[in-house]
């Protein structure tokens, strides 16, 4: 299958990471999506100017999807003023149709974050019109509807897992990925005092111990005809 994580920020992909890596395991083409530059993300650096920081961050996310064999597309919108407009739809349809999207994971709502509810309402009318031979884009459609499931949210608040992956497996390769955010690492320890791999861990080992494993990561489907799929999907 054709798995695609659409986020709005370079390094929101990590909340599936784990699961996109057991599913390239089984044989799955990986592809990444990111919808803003990421230019708001330097609470370590607030006098970086915004293009700068866009190409750090860009860099940061082209390393992790090389070493994971994953296609990386970014839209480029501004970091924290991302809106749901007619230009940001059919160029977030086309980049889904040039995955050749089969499975996306995305962000749940509700969230602390705007641009990530934002990025959940285009996903739910995006991945609807992937297939639709009327919405046209240089991509051709997808040939059905890709089934969608949500990440859980920083701090986890309303979200309640329908699955689990077990990921004790590939928790070492996820936290080694995830320095690849060596901007974000740092804006973690600035912050929070604590690494990006280290934040990571704390959700995935609380999720794993509601099923009886090391570490899990926890989802949500779209509830909505066209998403849901008659068959298994997660490893």
């Amino acid at each position: 299958m054709n798995v695609v994580s659409v986020m709005a920020h370079q390094d929101d992909e990590l909340m599936c990471l784990g699961t996109m890596l057991k599913m390239r395991e089984r044989g799955d083409t990986l592809s990444i999506i990111c919808v803003t530059d990421g230019s708001g993300g330097m609470i370590q650096a607030p006098e970086m100017p915004r293009a700068e920081a866009a190409d750090i961050r860009d860099r940061e996310m082209r390393a992790l999807a090389a070493r994971i064999d994953a296609t990386y597309l970014c839209l480029g919108e501004q970091d924290e003023y991302l809106y749901d407009t007619p230009d940001v739809r059919l160029r977030l349809i086309d980049a889904l149709r040039v995955c050749r999207a089969e499975v996306i994971f995305t962000h749940f709502n509700p969230d602390y974050n705007i641009d990530h509810t934002t990025v959940h309402e285009l996903v739910r009318q995006c991945a609807m019109h992937g297939p639709f031979p009327m919405t046209k884009t240089a991509a051709a459609p997808l040939s059905a509807t890709p089934a969608v499931f949500c990440i859980e949210p920083s701090g986890g608040f309303g979200f309640e897992p329908t699955h689990y992956v077990d990921i004790s497996a590939q928790i070492a390769e996820k936290r080694e990925l995830a320095r690849c955010h060596q901007s974000q690492d740092e804006a973690f320890h600035a912050g929070l005092g604590i690494g990006i791999d280290d934040w990571i861990c704390e959700t995935s080992r609380y999720r794993g111990s509601q099923v009886s494993v090391e570490h899990a990561e926890g989802f949500r489907p779209f509830f909505a005809r066209g998403f849901i799929k008659p068959y298994a999907i997660l490893p």
